[in-house]
């Protein structure tokens, strides 16, 4: 298995078909998600057998199960370039020794999900919202995962869900209007027991509209079926944010799965994480962003890393990430420019973090540039001053 980095990153091409078993071509059972899900990488011998590690990367992986676990589906697996210690899919997905250590600012719950969980698997930050956490499971494991302190049952953390009581708690709380399914990832469910879910929620009056947030059609396009799909679609309002960082994510497999989900109704937004060595220059998030909006994806968000424990190697500075969003900003599409945002440590949600293009600002006016560095003024309306002699004033004599 060996992929050549010679394609352009603003092509789609395909992810191809591994070799395994004996090496035998498995054209049979590749494009089955099931097989794909029997087959993960989740150890060192399996590792070592498709790509030559590092000494980090090997050690890295030997203490994986202790903090978060490996796992890499076959088709992931093939994006990796096996000559390039840099790969930017292989920084992802491949743990290195630098993950035990941990930087002063760093946290095991950088968002504070815990403190804010009125039961057992539902987040209730925002007035009108929740997060739903689902599941503690996914088909490939990031390394910068901010909820590795649950996620994958390798950390420290036992990860709990009272369905029943979040159930009644979103019955009882008419304010919510907006529930958002994460965890871990949804679509490992199966379709019926995702279904079952959906099908309470919709049974909720106020409940006005469903999220998912997943990377299944990243990490296992396969698992986009026209049965999945012809599910979801009976659940409208449903969105879905999906997940990707680079552009050789954008295979000809994830666009086709993408498409499904898109022609079954389903809005589809992008979030990026911002991560050194991988996205972190312009070129890079402008092919991404572009290959977004061929699949009808609309780039969503562009977070900075969060400060989660033993992530430091792959966090840049969040001034990186606003040159990254002027670089886009004038120079393609308004849809193609994602909001860049900081989870505010602590709990305090996401921030949105712009570029500065007003210069000046008074009562009478705002200065202000454009992408190309030209200032502009744009006069404030003047707030008539009504004399006590006026019809209106005297009306109320």
């Amino acid at each position: 298995m060996k992929n050549s980095r010679t394609h352009q990153d603003s092509e789609f091409n395909s992810a191809g078909i591994g070799y395994w078993k004996n090496e035998e071509p498995i054209e049979e059972t590749w494009s089955d998600y099931k097989w794909q899900l029997k087959n993960r990488i989740t150890n060192l011998n399996t590792l070592e057998k498709h790509l030559n590690l590092t000494s980090d990367e090997r050690n890295g992986v030997l203490l994986s199960g202790d903090k978060l676990a490996l796992s890499i589906t076959p088709y992931f697996l093939n994006l990796i370039d096996t000559d390039d210690h840099n790969c930017p899919i292989r920084k992802q997905v491949i743990p290195s020794i630098e993950e035990i250590t941990t930087s002063p600012e760093e946290m095991t719950d950088p968002c504070e999900e815990d403190s804010h969980m009125p039961v057992p698997g539902l987040v209730h930050r925002y007035p009108d919202r929740v997060l739903f956490l689902v599941t503690d499971r996914c088909a490939s494991y990031c390394r910068y995962c901010t909820r590795s302190r649950v996620v994958s049952g390798a950390g420290d953390q036992e990860f709990e869900t009272n369905y029943e009581a979040a159930f009644e708690y979103l019955k009882n709380n008419t304010s919510i209007r907006d529930v958002l399914l994460s965890g871990g990832d949804p679509l490992l469910f199966s379709d019926s027991k995702l279904e079952a879910i959906l099908k309470r929620l919709r049974s909720i009056d106020h409940i006005e509209f469903i999220r998912i947030g997943t990377r299944i059609p990243i990490f296992l396009p396969q698992r986009i079926t026209s049965e999945l799909c012809s599910m979801l679609k009976k659940y409208h309002p449903l969105w879905m944010s999906v997940h990707s960082n680079h552009p050789r994510e954008i295979t000809t497999e994830v666009a086709e799965a993408l498409g499904r989900l898109a022609d079954a109704g389903i809005p589809l937004g992008n979030q990026s994480v911002l991560l050194k060595g991988v996205n972190d220059d312009i070129p890079t998030m402008r092919a991404l962003v572009h290959k977004l909006l061929q699949c009808r994806v609309r780039p969503y968000y562009l977070y900075q890393c969060d400060l989660i424990s033993g992530s430091a190697h792959l966090r840049t500075s969040a001034s990186k990430g606003i040159e990254i969003i002027e670089g886009l900003r004038g120079h393609t599409t308004g849809y193609a420019i994602p909001q860049f945002v900081i989870d505010a440590p602590g709990g305090g949600g996401k921030v949105p973090i712009n570029p500065e293009y007003v210069i000046e600002r008074d009562e009478t006016k705002l200065v202000i540039r454009n992408y190309e560095g030209k200032s502009f003024i744009y006069p404030e309306p003047k707030i008539p001053v009504m004399s006590p002699l006026e019809p209106s004033a005297m009306m109320h004599e």
